[in-house]
């Protein structure tokens, strides 16, 4: 009952949802209260409204958010509990009183001080808006930007603003019930004085040498840094905040590149989500400022999404264009008709090759380059010998899709049969599952079979937990939790020592990398999820959700895996382990092999899961694996060769295009240089004409 009020109600929890009902039925009474009139009932109605409030605020709930969208936002929410207690001084009979007429003054008073506070407010925030945010990019050397005002002053600034009549509030609660005037108009005398306060503070940061350089002066600096730096290879992105790990999977190998990168993003709420890296960032949200970019060195650009604002960076001919993608599956969005307005489509095998030829959406075959994974480095092959006594299966199912299609996910078809027949696996095994981020933000009935399959681990997971036949080593789980603790309190250390900045100024003007902090941090990171995986008893199962452990952690753990189709099944398939994949939507063993290349060395796996059992034998014995020769056939198929590495397959590639940018450069340039002296001797060979006679014909020289 409460679970569904939940939803209904779209708050996060039942804390949240208590709060919204005693806000909500807070102004009724509140309202009953002036009438009676009651001063104590006013009183308390008046401060639950405060708290819930408050509290929603906090929790950044969605009420609130909808409340604005009735008229019943922030500032109606406060007018309507003042008015109110204007009501009840005038039904105490006290409307010709002093406290009366100071009420109503202190709050005409405070609305007027609202609007220069707002303002003030406004303006400090757009102008700290940079055109251009960057990260590991100088600016500072080139123009001045001065420090972001304290956050307090701007951070839930209407909020706090807003609460400043609570002063004036309880004065004058405090000077009704004692038929005295002198609280209420010290109360009233604080929350003028103090909002008075507040908006002066503000004004220094609007003028002088606080001001931030206009949009020209950021420009001309990232164009003057640009020309000094030099980019060569430029990785391009643009989405939504969810789609940020896209780009991020794509970091490391730009570190790794052999020319100088760069990466270019259109949104600030990408910069926000951005992994820490090395590579140096200019976030762009104006097509117009990136169009007029000095990019002039930049010979490939990469792009890992099909995305509108593509064409911004597509339109400049002096560079290659690639498309990159964030992943490689059998999905439609694989072989995106899109592709064919680049040069190239890089692809990590053979496969990605076919993909396109199948498809026939318009992409050349000698315009596909096999480039590997470089992403999949991290991924541990199988070691030769049976699995551990108690074996891990990773269970990783997609999410359900902007469609909606039930063949896009195993999770509410076959996803509890999966888990169960797991959890009740003889010989035992070990569940880990971690669900796709995405996992019930289109249907509901995704997150209700996610939250079913959460209840059933952490269900099994006490029951093995009270089994005498499974014990922990506790003072080795204590000492890595500890090393958790330590490893986190460092992480965090760093982190606020470099850079949690006030605003998006500051953080371009210091948002330079330390490089040996970073490799530091990349050390812990490293350390963080040894010690993570030894901070509970091998043999629990594990809900996993969040970014870390990265889903290639769980790989490395993992003896076998359970997913779907998703560029994680093409993923897992570098680590040569056995695996299965769901045909959600019930096409058969055959014809589902035969739409999807990634599943053709997988064990098929139908809704009821009743396949599972294969699996599991094949990770018991290794040796009576039939599908081992199968997975590295298909291995080398889908991602390439082992060797040259990925990355090196990579940055030949770069490579290779660049040189075919620069050639078509110089062709460009000795084209036009050519076609400019052809119109030099083409008008030197010409007479010069001297006008015309009536007659029509030309007054020339050789007339």
């Amino acid at each position: 009952m409460i679970t569904t009020a939940i939803r209904v109600a779209r708050v996060g929890s039942a804390a949240e949802l208590a709060a919204a009902v005693l806000m909500l039925a807070g102004y009724p009474a509140i309202m009953v209260a002036a009438l009676v009139p009651s001063v104590p009932a006013f009183a308390a109605a008046t401060a639950v409204t405060y708290l819930a409030d408050h509290y929603l605020h906090r929790q950044g709930s969605y009420l609130i958010n909808r409340l604005s969208k009735v008229r019943a936002g922030l500032s109606i929410r406060f007018l309507i509990r003042q008015l109110l207690l204007i009501l009840l001084l005038a039904r105490l009979e006290l409307s010709d009183s002093l406290i009366f007429y100071g009420a109503t003054a202190c709050f005409i008073a405070f609305y007027g001080l609202q609007a220069p506070h707002g303002a003030l407010v406004t303006l400090i925030r757009n102008r700290r808006r940079m055109p251009v945010a960057t990260r590991n990019v100088d600016l500072a050397s080139r123009i001045r930007i001065p420090d972001a005002p304290p956050q307090g002053l701007l951070n839930r600034s209407a909020e706090k603003m807003l609460h400043l009549d609570l002063a004036a509030v309880v004065g004058i609660l405090v000077s009704a019930e004692l038929d005295s005037a002198v609280a209420g108009f010290i109360g009233i005398a604080v929350t003028l004085g103090v909002g008075t306060l507040y908006v002066a503070a503000l004004m220094p940061y609007v003028r002088g040498k606080k001001i931030p350089p206009n949009a020209e002066q950021v420009l001309v600096a990232v164009d003057g840094w640009l020309r000094e730096y030099q980019p060569e290879t430029v990785l391009y992105f643009s989405g939504s905040k969810d789609s940020a790990y896209q780009v991020n999977m794509w970091l490391e190998t730009m570190e790794q590149l052999d020319s100088k990168p760069l990466i270019i993003l259109r949104e600030r709420v990408i910069l926000q989500n951005l992994a820490p890296t090395t590579v140096p960032v200019i976030c762009v949200p104006g097509g117009v400022h990136l169009m007029n970019m000095d990019l002039s060195t930049v010979r490939v650009a990469l792009y890992a999404a099909n995305v509108g604002k593509n064409i911004h960076l597509l339109r400049v001919p002096t560079m290659k264009h690639v498309f990159i993608g964030h992943g490689d599956s059998d999905k439609l969005a694989s072989v995106n008709p899109f592709s064919k307005v680049y040069d190239e489509v890089w692809t990590a095998g053979r496969a990605g090759r076919d993909r396109y030829a199948i498809a026939d959406v318009g992409v050349r075959d000698d315009d596909i380059v096999e480039v590997g994974r470089p992403q999949l480095a991290p991924i541990r092959s199988r070691e030769d010998g049976p699995a551990a006594d108690l074996p891990t299966v990773l269970y990783a199912p997609t999410w359900e899709g902007w469609d909606g299609n039930p063949g896009n996910t195993s999770l509410m078809l076959a996803g509890e049969n999966i888990v169960k027949k797991l959890l009740k696996a003889d010989p035992p095994v070990r569940v880990l599952y971690k669900p796709h981020p995405f996992t019930g933000t289109v249907l509901p009935k995704a997150d209700a079979a996610h939250r079913r399959i959460t209840a059933l681990i952490e269900k099994a997971t006490a029951e093995r937990a009270a089994d005498a036949r499974y014990t922990a080593e506790t003072a080795v789980q204590e000492r890595a939790k500890a090393d958790l603790a330590r490893i986190e309190a460092r992480l965090a250390a760093l982190a606020g020592n470099g850079g949690d900045k006030g605003d998006e100024a500051e953080a371009t003007r210091d948002g330079v990398v330390d490089v040996k902090k970073h490799e530091e941090i990349a050390r812990l990171r490293g350390e963080w999820n040894e010690a993570y995986w030894r901070s509970f008893p091998e043999w629990e199962h594990r809900v996993i959700t969040g970014a870390e452990p990265r889903l290639y952690d769980c790989f490395n753990v993992s003896d076998a895996m359970v997913s779907d189709i998703s560029s994680v099944v093409s993923d897992f398939i570098a680590s040569g382990k056995p695996y299965a994949v769901t045909d959600s939507a019930e096409l058969g063993v055959e014809e589902f092999k035969r739409q999807n290349t990634a599943v053709r060395a997988a064990t098929i796996l139908s809704n009821s899961a009743a396949e599972l059992g294969g699996l599991l034998d094949a990770v018991r014995e290794p040796a009576k694996d039939p599908l081992a020769a199968d997975r590295g056939e298909l291995k080398r198929y889908l991602l390439g060769p082992d060797e040259p590495t990925s990355i090196e397959q990579f940055n030949t590639a770069v490579a290779n295009l660049a040189i075919k940018a620069e050639a078509r450069n110089v062709g460009q340039e000795s084209r036009a240089a050519a076609a400019a002296e052809s119109e030099g001797e083409l008008a030197e060979a010409m007479p010069v004409q001297r006008g015309s006679g009536p007659s029509g014909e030309a007054d020339g020289v050789g007339a």
